[in-house]
């Protein structure tokens, strides 16, 4: 449409260059001109035109002008003879705009000819004094230059002038008009970027499908090693490669999941959130939003009162409707870091295999994971056809893509049973403690992590291959083609699946590439730094195409170990620099790619110009190594002790000052075999030089059970036997 308007004002405008040039050869022409609209009746003023004056430039004007008018005739002529054999006179508006177009441009030809002669004459010649009359040698386009530019002209040239300049600022504002409408449509750089970064992800996501399509399937294994007592591990293979471990020890008990009966014993205000004492060591941390209206309290304000009836619970302070001493049932959300006490929540979920019941919630969904619509919307007509109480909200899983009504009418009844002993011994139960405890290790996993992919199961305990096979007979039929096996063999079943190596591994912060690269893992208390090493990649002849390799390989390596140690919080990624824009945006689609495997919430960033990435990770529970290692008793977690030298120049200094003490008569040492040497072998004569000066005996005894950090230096006084022991 704004296309079609801009060449109707262009054709609008063009017959007011051709009046220009008629307005510049003289006023007589004036009164010939003819309007662009061409009547159903050619007249007679049309068929002929009046002669011009007899100057040689005024014949060559004419002589331009006279074919436009010439072609006006002809076409005349066509409509006369059109109407004689019966077709009808009046033309068509399509008729009439082919015309006009006609004649546009064979007037834009002559008024361009005619511009191009003057500039040059003008250029060339001086212009004529005022007044005079120009020659016939001279010609017509002397004389216009000279009527032009001195300004003797007549009042029809001067009209002629004015309405040239009003054409030009008509032309003018049109354009500026078109410019700001122009700039108007045109999108902001902040909109082309977001509309490009949409582009970007829609190929990206059609490239997953593809790769994900072209891959083959794995082979995968799931290995249960639960014939220790102590310990149970559970490791998930694929095509021989370690993708998963979980480990739990008698050491570690772990309450994710598990309901408690607590109490509130402190509020605080500014973090929004209350303390609650579940029968263990460290309080639990409870938010605000994390507890159900239902324990608020009964005497409320008015105001308050409104609020909870508009559900405006950020308006709410946590001091306004709970109080302490206040009895509550809670959900271990994540397990206890360190010094951190686990998360709870009031809003219980009761896991099934099928099914997740959640008491108190009106809520009602189907995974995600689950597509088609038809699928989807009998799972739902199954669900609400089961007898759910009210109150009582739930999730459909994953798992039960291909369940029947049967099966499903079974998880939810047993998910009802359990949340009514759940709801009876909170009211029997005095104090506070433990009410429901989560289903071991083994069943947890199966439950949590099961899929119908896996081909084969190895176990080598009894008990827990009687746990499997139960758990594989409550599948639907469809997902029952994995074989379930007793390992019976010679050597254990991890290394003869050589798995203890690859775990090892998990406990490295380095990890080797296969391209000769590596990539090193340094948790941290605010983040996890990840650096990836070009190492031996860098040696090949192409390097763009090495580091690029290498930044592959680890995109995907790092995906992986973040899933095997369990590692959250935010990691920040350090790749090797690359130039070319396309292998940027191949490693951030690796990521992506290899980051869809894990079950935790990722949020991942695109690379920076400094060759940074940000990803943010759900921490689903304590990593690994909480629970197979310790803190070094003598360096404190630090990873490095003092020097030999260092400890024995410190505990030199220290027996200086106790022995310029006044009443010290004997200072007795004792330190490790290395320092003790030191002292004993390179500091023999400043010891001498100090028991000499101020009269006192320094023994030292070598102690080989001592440590780096172990020390215990005794100050004998002279009157009294005191002792002053320090040791750590």
């Amino acid at each position: 449409m704004t296309e079609q308007k801009t060449n109707q004002e262009k054709k609008v405008k063009q017959p007011t260059k051709q009046e220009r040039i008629k307005a510049k050869i003289g006023a007589w022409w004036k009164s010939t001109v003819t309007e662009r609209v061409i009547p159903s009746e050619p007249t007679t003023s049309q068929k002929s035109l009046p002669s011009p004056p007899s100057t040689a430039g005024l014949v060559e004007q004419a002589a331009n002008l006279e074919k436009i008018e010439e072609s006006k005739s002809t076409s005349l002529k066509e409509v006369e003879e059109r109407t004689q054999d019966g077709e009808p006179s009046q033309k068509t508006s399509r008729q009439k705009t082919e015309e006009q177009e006609t004649l546009a441009k064979m007037g834009e030809k002559s008024s361009e000819e005619a511009e191009q002669e003057s500039s040059k004459k003008q250029q060339k010649k001086k212009p004529a004094s005022r007044g005079k009359r120009p020659s016939r040698d001279q010609g017509v386009d002397q004389s216009e230059d000279h009527q032009i530019s001195k300004g003797d002209s007549g009042p029809e040239d001067s009209d002629a002038k004015t309405q040239d300049e009003s054409d030009i600022q008509l032309e003018k504002s049109g354009q500026q008009q078109e410019e700001r409408k122009n700039r108007k449509k045109s999108p902001t750089k902040q909109e082309q970027q977001e509309l490009q970064e949409q582009r970007d992800q829609q190929t990206e996501e059609i490239l997953d499908e593809e790769q994900i399509k072209d891959e083959p399937k794995p082979i995968t294994k799931l290995l249960i090693n639960a014939e220790e007592p102590e310990e149970c591990r559970l490791a998930l293979l694929e095509n021989g490669q370690l993708e998963s471990i979980h480990v739990a020890t008698s050491t570690r008990v772990q309450t994710k999941n598990n309901i408690y009966k607590a109490r509130i014993v402190a509020i605080e205000p500014n973090l929004q959130a209350a303390f609650v004492d579940y029968g263990t060591e460290k309080n639990g941390f409870l938010p605000f939003s994390e507890i159900h209206p239902e324990y608020y309290k009964e005497n409320v304000s008015d105001k308050t009162k409104e609020l909870i009836n508009q559900h405006q619970w950020k308006k709410l302070s946590i001091t306004d409707v709970m109080e302490r001493g206040r009895e509550v049932l809670v959900q271990v959300v994540k397990e206890e870091v360190g010094k951190k006490g686990a998360n709870m929540t009031t809003y219980l979920s009761l896991p099934g295999r099928c099914v997740v019941l959640m008491p108190g919630s009106d809520s009602k969904g189907i995974s995600r994971k689950i597509s088609g619509e038809e699928r989807r919307t009998k799972l739902r007509d199954h669900m609400l056809s089961l007898k759910i109480p009210e109150g009582i909200g739930w999730i459909v899983r994953t798992a039960s893509i291909d369940i029947t009504k049967a099966a499903l009418g079974r998880d939810v009844s047993y998910l009802l049973r359990l949340w009514e002993e759940v709801k009876k011994k909170g009211q029997d139960l005095d104090g506070v403690g433990l009410i429901y405890q989560d289903h071991d290790h083994v069943l947890r996993f199966l439950r949590e992590h099961f899929d119908p992919d896996l081909q084969e199961i190895l176990v080598d305990d009894k008990d827990a291959f009687e746990q499997v096979k139960g758990f594989i007979e409550m599948l639907p039929a469809k997902q029952r083609n994995v074989k379930c096996k007793l390992h019976r063999g010679a050597r254990p079943i991890f290394n003869q699946y050589s798995i203890e190596d690859q775990i090892e591994s998990i406990y490295q912060p380095k990890v080797n590439l296969p391209s000769g690269g590596s990539i090193v893992i340094d948790p941290t208390e605010a983040l996890v730094a990840i650096d990836v090493n070009s190492g031996s990649t860098s040696k090949g002849r192409n390097f763009e195409e090495s580091i690029y390799q290498a930044n592959m390989e680890a995109a995907k390596e790092l995906a992986r170990q973040l899933r095997l140690r369990d590692l959250g919080g935010l990691i920040v990624v350090d790749f090797i620099d690359m130039r070319s824009k396309k292998h940027v945006r191949d490693v951030e689609r690796q990521v992506k790619m290899a980051m869809k495997r894990d079950k935790a919430k990722v949020d991942i960033s695109r690379i920076s110009k400094f060759g940074l990435m940000q990803i943010s990770r759900q921490k689903l529970g304590a990593p690994i190594e909480a629970g197979n290692y310790r803190v070094c008793t003598h360096c404190k977690g630090r990873g490095i002790v003092r020097s030999v030298e260092t400890l024995a120049l410190f505990y030199l200094r220290r027996i200086h000052t106790a022995a310029s003490r006044k009443m010290i008569r004997q200072v007795e040492c004792h330190f490790p075999v290395d320092v003790a040497g030191y002292l004993l072998n390179n500091k023999r004569n400043e010891l001498i030089e100090l028991e000499s000066k101020h009269n006192t005996e320094v023994i030292i005894t070598a102690e080989p059970s001592y440590g780096p950090g172990d020390n215990e230096i005794l100050f004998h006084k002279v009157e009294k036997a005191g002792t002053e022991k320090n040791k750590s």
